[in-house]
């Protein structure tokens, strides 16, 4: 087996920096098994007629050009402009093909109960994938994978694969629907241009093979934990075919150390197919995970098959709890202030982001709020390992409808089963601003869909803080929030009007505050029961918002306004931005060397 050496980074030296730390992998679950990965060259063709499934090229085409995986389709359609002046511009939909041979290893898979397994990182936005000609179906039984953000797999077939040479095939779709989950991407209702940017679709993230058992623990974890009862909860998902009486270990050890601290084991009846599966451990002398003391733990869970065959995951996790107590956020039982900041990544490499993250956190922050992203989940490991808090969202669709919810509702599951165990993610949002729910103040359906899904967040991921619409235009049904957090996007350059809006912010206005009411549907009344967060602040430097585009300028009015924000009953705020990005030039920190464009500490508080 070959060395994943650069698979999910740009080049050989960046990966070098990450190994020491982190997984391989785009994922938060490690494997014994070394992974193969299938980055790098492949065959390419761009397919904008949609001609290749009728002439069923999976069965056999002459690719005209090659691309590099991971890479965007607009990037490989640029290097092909410049090379031939006639290439047809990206239109309503753009498909891609991409294919390439691939050997087994000789050592995988010497018995009859392990299968070889290829996983995508992420591709946009539709995919489908052959075997030597013959079409797959994802674990979860899917034709067509749907999504851009979050990791999907294949198990390979015995009778199909070769000996020796294998041949993958891919076609990844992509348009400008509005009703798909696509983040600040352009789409038929937003156009490119000032805060809307470049579709970035196709192969997005690394490809691998690996061996699996048939009956195996899938690489997934989701983590609860409360720092009264030093009680965790570990939910793991089996995927079985051989139905039996199963033994499942659990090995909780600190981070780094071989030394266990608890162990469970228990026996586990399991049908043919998949389960969710909740253990829970009693981990007394377990330290909580916090901002000023990340303490991680490692978990190894084994499930032992009838048959006496053993599949093994491993990853770390945090003790930690989050709660909204009337006007502040308790972290394992304390008031913790938000000292946040807005972060949109973009196309930035690993590198690059981690340099943001740790820019952001010199600059005085505690939390990072990633706007309507997917990212490369190891910057949720990073910010375990950093203690960096985090708020994530569900990238939004563009226009309001019931496809269009069920497309946003399917993309937080995914999104869900893949970064439940990282202790740094602590809120989510549904949505921003009513993207994707512009009916939110005159539709009782989108209205319940909002209060609906954040009841079942809060029933079924009670470690999270779950937003309903940042911003403004929160729901209440009968009077109560359908949200942890009142949330507020403020933007003006005026000293003055600043600390007006912040007053009645803190004085429970609904009106005159933000862009739109603050809460809609039944009336809500507040009383300093919820906390207010100013999500959303300053942007100084974007034409748009006005104020000082100058370094000491932003600087002293960054300084002034957070003054005014920590003088008032305020549980947090996020500035606006990290980096500038796109038209969007509004950025602290410079996005190639991740220097600071304000002083260090502007954006911390004291209190």
């Amino acid at each position: 087996m070959s060395t994943p050496e650069y698979g999910f980074t740009r080049d050989r030296e960046e990966a070098g920096a990450v190994r020491d730390y982190l997984n391989p992998l785009p994922r938060s679950i490690v494997r014994p098994d070394e992974p193969e990965l299938l980055d790098g060259e492949w065959k390419f063709a761009l397919d904008l007629e949609d001609r290749g499934l009728a002439g069923r090229w999976y069965l056999g085409h002459a690719y005209p050009q090659t691309a590099t995986w991971p890479g965007s389709i607009e990037a490989h359609m640029a290097a092909a402009k410049d090379a031939q002046q006639n290439t047809p511009a990206w239109q309503d939909r753009v498909v891609a093909w991409y294919e390439r041979e691939f050997t087994v290893p000789e050592d995988w898979c010497d018995d009859a109960g392990c299968l070889v397994q290829v996983t995508f990182g992420a591709c946009g936005y539709e995919t489908r994938v052959w075997l030597n000609g013959r079409p797959l179906r994802t674990v979860e039984g899917e034709e067509v994978h749907f999504g851009e953000y979050t990791s999907f797999s294949y198990e390979l077939p015995p009778e199909l694969l070769r000996r020796r040479v294998n041949r993958l095939t891919v076609r990844i779709a992509d348009s400008m629907d509005a009703e798909i989950p696509r983040g600040k991407q352009q789409s038929h209702v937003y156009k490119r241009g000032g805060i809307w940017y470049q579709t970035y679709t196709g192969a997005v993230r690394s490809v691998w093979l690996e061996p699996v058992q048939r009956n195996r623990l899938r690489s997934r974890l989701d983590v609860v934990s409360s720092y009264r009862d030093r009680f965790v909860a570990f939910d793991l998902t089996t995927r079985v075919q051989d139905p039996g009486v199963y033994a499942l270990k659990l090995v909780v050890a600190p981070r780094g150390s071989e030394q266990p601290i608890a162990v469970s084991e228990v026996e586990l009846p399991l049908e043919a197919g998949q389960k969710r599966q909740r253990v829970t451990m009693e981990l007394p002398d377990a330290a909580p995970w916090s901002p000023a003391a990340p303490s991680l733990y490692t978990l190894v869970a084994q499930l032992t098959g009838p048959d006496g065959g053993v599949s093994q995951i491993e990853a770390h996790f945090g003790r930690r709890t989050v709660e909204a107590r009337g006007r502040s956020v308790y972290l394992n039982g304390e008031p913790i202030y938000l000292d946040g900041i807005l972060y949109q990544p973009g196309t930035a490499s690993f590198e690059e982001m981690g340099r943001h993250m740790h820019a952001m956190k010199a600059l005085g922050c505690n939390l990072v709020r990633v706007h309507i992203a997917g990212i490369d989940p190891r910057i949720y490991a990073l910010a375990d390992e950093m203690g960096m808090l985090l708020w994530v969202e569900v990238p939004s669709p563009h226009s309001s409808s019931q496809r269009s919810r069920e497309n946003h509702y399917a993309e937080l599951m995914r999104m869900l089963v893949h970064i439940g165990s990282h202790p740094s993610v602590v809120i989510w949002s549904l949505y921003n601003e009513d993207w994707g729910a512009q009916d939110i103040a005159g539709n009782e359906e989108t209205r319940r869909y909002v209060a609906g899904t954040y009841d079942y967040m809060r029933l079924n991921h009670p470690q999270l803080l779950v937003v309903d619409n940042d911003g403004w235009n929160h729901v209440s049904m009968e009077g109560r929030l359908k949200s942890d957090l009142l949330t507020a996007h403020l933007y003006t350059p005026e000293l003055e009007r600043w600390s007006e809006l912040l007053d009645r912010l803190a004085e429970g206005h609904n009106e005159g505050v933000a862009v739109q009411p603050l809460v809609v549907g039944d009336p809500f009344f507040y009383r300093g029961q919820v906390p207010l967060v100013v999500s959303e602040w300053g942007g100084f430097g974007f034409a748009d918002y006005g104020g000082p585009d100058d370094r000491e300028g932003r600087a002293a009015r960054i300084a002034a306004f957070k003054r005014e924000l920590r003088e008032r009953p305020i549980a947090g705020d996020v500035y606006t931005q990290a980096t500038s990005i796109e038209d969007e030039e509004n950025g602290l920190i410079e996005p190639g060397s991740g220097e600071l464009l304000v002083p260090a500490g502007i954006l911390g508080s004291r209190g």
